[in-house]
């Protein structure tokens, strides 16, 4: 019995090993075992995940998404195209989550108790067609989505929010993200003048757990909560990081971790001075980091670095501006102990030209960090306050949406040693107009701000695509979407990179030789 069982076990592996050959590659002659580039063919889906707006009743909040058109697009045969945003189902209040706590306003910031739909809040039809929708009031939900087949290589989504009244009037944008376990946000803060919530979205059929630490300027913070925090399937949880210390922070550092799953995070930070944005997750630590889009008319702005690691950062600072990078006055190097989060203050640091700043290590090597900018326009009672986190490159291609006329601001960036060339392109409008491109060239240690090329005839909003020459040195980009109300300087930024449209493929041949080993 024991000899028949096995014979059929090893009969199976042999069999499964040939069939699992066989559907690689046609069969053909013998491998070819010399190294062959891999082949980059287009993701055949992708996720994105948008935190819950706002709990104002006087927040419109305008949701757009697109997929950029490339060259022979389409779906695979059988598999019809797909790209939807729906909303997340409310958390429960026994979720695991600590205490939501109180807004400015005295009201309860709660889940809402209405029951999630399966309708679609958003959907794609065809690439290069952006399409938007507008939401009002305290509902809006945080929304959970994937795109298929020709709508996923490069799908992109927003959301931008106005409150046009109350200690959170601003104008509020985050790019809709993809899934992770492990995020980063240095900007954030437990002051008395801020109310910092943490969102925390599961896109998954099944239950997240997560943790969340802070880091101030003298390391980590004691938290009384924040470790276990159950997110349920296919919903959203805010978590007020003033419930999770009793120490207050002008500046901190947010890190969030996964132990079950993977969450979509950003941090929703309201300021009763200056107005509210969503700071985004910083770039994945590294010895230098590039963040882009400093507005030209900015009054005053503020650096926060993390510093990873064993070892302190010392680093160099440098403004790339529109004809060189300089060293702003009194920040020829700043100085970050291991685990610890600092800040310092850059002031009206741009001075009229919109610039970047470019954080590099001192010597060799260097310690790996995280960052981000407090940016604020306006004075007095007439401020408003945005973040731009450290960001990756473009690479490839990048895409933002929600572009409108005389708005929008795109700011390009090449601090290596190399002139870069980028093609910009503008795509039809949500109700009408037809796709322009622009190319620029971005001298190397400078930054470029330019307004981006509007579809003709343009009616709605629309969605830029960035694609650098490859021959040129790496760029790195923000766009900022600026309203101007009642006198308030309202702003977001932006910063897009990589989509991340195509994957690596390995060259695959069969290989009936390992049979007999």
């Amino acid at each position: 019995m024991k000899r028949t069982t096995l014979s059929l076990a090893a009969g199976a592996v042999a069999l499964a090993a040939l069939t699992g050959f066989a559907s690689l590659t046609a069969p053909a002659g013998p491998a070819d075992t010399s190294a062959t580039s891999p082949a980059r063919l287009p993701v055949e889906r992708s996720s994105l995940l948008c935190p819950a707006p706002s709990n104002s009743d006087l927040a419109q909040t305008t949701y757009t998404a697109v997929t950029p058109k490339s060259p022979a697009q389409g779906a695979p045969q059988g598999k019809p195209a797909t790209a939807t945003l729906t909303p997340a189902v409310p958390p429960p209040a026994d979720s695991g989550a600590p205490s939501t706590g109180k807004a400015k306003d005295g009201k309860d910031k709660k889940a809402s108790t209405k029951p999630a739909s399966d309708k679609p809040v958003i959907s794609l039809k065809e690439p290069g067609k952006p399409v938007a929708t507008t939401v009002s009031g305290a509902d809006a939900p945080a929304l959970t989505g994937s795109a298929d087949g020709s709508l996923a290589p490069g799908w992109a989504a927003q959301q931008t929010t106005q409150i046009t009244g109350g200690v959170g009037r601003a104008l509020l944008g985050i790019a809709c993200s993809a899934p992770d376990a492990d995020f980063w946000f240095p900007g954030a803060s437990t002051a008395k003048d801020r109310q910092d919530y943490v969102h925390l979205t599961n896109p998954d059929d099944t239950a997240a757990v997560a943790d969340i630490e802070l880091f101030g300027k003298d390391g980590p913070l004691k938290a009384d909560v924040g470790e276990g925090i159950t997110i349920p399937a296919k919903s959203s949880v805010p978590v007020l990081l003033s419930t999770l210390t009793g120490t207050v922070a002008d500046d901190l550092t947010v890190h969030v971790t996964t132990r079950a799953g993977r969450v979509g995070a950003a941090v929703q930070a309201t300021d009763a001075k200056a107005g509210a944005d969503w700071l985004a997750a910083s770039a994945d630590a590294a010895p230098t980091q590039v963040l882009p889009g400093i507005p030209a008319d900015a009054t005053d702005v503020r650096l926060i670095v993390h510093a990873q690691g064993a070892d302190d950062a010392d680093l160099k600072v440098k403004l790339a501006s529109k004809g060189s990078s300089f060293t702003p006055v009194g920040l020829d190097s700043v100085h970050v102990k291991s685990g610890m989060t600092a800040s310092f203050d850059l002031k009206n640091v741009t001075r009229g030209e919109s610039g970047s700043l470019v954080l590099s290590p001192v010597s060799d090597g260097g310690t790996p960090v995280v960052a981000a900018l407090r940016v604020v326009r306006g004075t007095s009672d007439k401020q408003e306050v945005a973040f731009i986190p450290a960001t990756a490159p473009v690479g490839t291609r990048a895409t933002v949406t929600d572009n409108r006329a005389k708005a929008s601001t795109l700011t390009l960036t090449a601090p290596g040693a190399k002139d870069a060339t980028v093609k910009v392109t503008s795509s039809a409008g949500t109700e009408g107009g037809e796709p322009q491109s622009k190319t620029y060239t971005v001298k190397a240690g400078t930054t470029l701000a330019v307004d981006p090329p509007a579809p003709q005839g343009l009616k709605g909003s629309y969605a830029l695509t960035i694609e650098p020459d490859a021959n040129g040195g790496p760029v790195y980009a923000a766009r900022t979407l600026a309203i101007t109300q009642d006198g308030v300087p309202m702003f977001t930024v932006q910063t897009p990179a990589d989509d991340k449209g195509t994957v690596a493929v390995p060259a695959a041949a069969q290989d009936l030789s390992v049979l007999g080993k």
